[in-house]
């Protein structure tokens, strides 16, 4: 009898990922049966899901009883959680993990996947606190780690595709034709990418395809890093543009961004000191990538496939 694994993100990037996966597996999707969890069942995306027979079912993860409906009965769960923004938006984060944890717990859930990422501010001792995004993951892995429940994680490095949905921290025209990728840190700062619409499944499948084996461990997820220099020259080569990297201050790139500033511009900076997952980073990816199921699309690969292109 199959497993059913409730996904939450199931018609986003994430979770879309990790159904694809799943369902072309030929192993794991005969030991799972993904369970997509929407807000909306009635969108085209979750319509496409009902087409290639997976389970949809409505729950939003404010609502404590539309969870509930949704988890009942379900054996895994894969748990991502969005952003929240204002004054309690590591609170307002954090709660909705522990509240979905809870009741994957009290529903007798045998295991936890959960998105993740490093804490800036455990990272730093304290010194940037702004990064509420990334701690309020952090804050949720540790509460689920205490929980009796065996759980693994997945921590993403960038996601390729934050190219086009977060134009407001791509190249900036120069007036002659020319652009500039500018960020508070230096152009040899190497960052994690990965192609998250394809890959992230990846990682998740060999944690469903031996569960126990990987209980407490995290899965850093990324196809290779890249220096920022290298990141402005392959944007440039994929977009026929010239792209040039330059390091700006940080209150410069604060001002720059349209909201949001202290959070990003504090999480660049962390990651200029002390580096994106943190010491020993690219041998997590390693361990991660080596230990996966399936061929991981490097970022140029990626904008091979998907070209990056500019207003002129």
């Amino acid at each position: 009898m199959s497993n059913i694994l409730a996904v939450f993100g199931a018609t986003g990037t994430q979770g879309g990922s990790v159904i694809n996966n799943v369902l072309s597996d030929p192993e794991l999707s005969n030991k799972y049966k993904p369970r997509a969890i929407t807000r909306d069942a009635n969108s085209a995306k979750a319509k496409a899901l009902e087409q290639r027979q997976v389970e949809v079912v409505t729950g939003d993860a404010s609502d404590r009883t539309s969870v509930e409906r949704a988890l009942a009965g379900a054996n895994f769960v894969f748990i991502m959680s969005t952003p929240s923004w204002g004054p309690d938006a590591m609170e307002a984060e954090f709660n909705t993990i522990k509240s979905i944890a809870d009741i994957a717990v009290e529903k007798g859930l045998d295991y936890i996947i959960f998105s993740t990422l490093p804490s800036c501010y455990d990272m730093s001792h304290g010194k940037y606190t702004a990064v509420t995004a990334f701690d309020a993951k952090a804050k949720g892995e540790k509460y689920i780690k205490t929980l009796p429940i065996k759980s693994a994680f997945l921590c993403a490095g960038f996601f390729m595709e934050n190219f086009v949905t977060q134009p407001f921290l791509g190249p900036i025209p120069n007036g002659d034709g020319t652009y500039t990728l500018a960020r508070n840190a230096p152009s040899t700062l190497k960052l994690p990418y990965v192609d998250a619409t394809d890959d992230v499944g990846k990682f998740v499948n060999a944690i469903l395809a031996e569960p126990d084996k990987y209980a407490g461990q995290t899965f850093y997820a990324a196809a290779g890093f890249y220096s920022l220099a290298e990141i402005a020259t392959l944007l440039g080569k994929s977009s026929g543009k010239t792209i040039t990297f330059k390091q700006v201050s940080d209150d410069e790139f604060r001002s720059s961004l349209p909201f949001m500033g202290d959070l990003f511009a504090q999480g660049f900076a962390c990651q200029a000191e002390y580096g994106y997952f943190g010491p020993g980073g690219e041998e997590k990816v390693d361990w991660a990538t080596q230990n996966i199921r399936g061929k991981l699309t490097t970022l140029p690969e990626y904008l091979e496939k998907h070209p990056f292109s500019l207003e002129t």
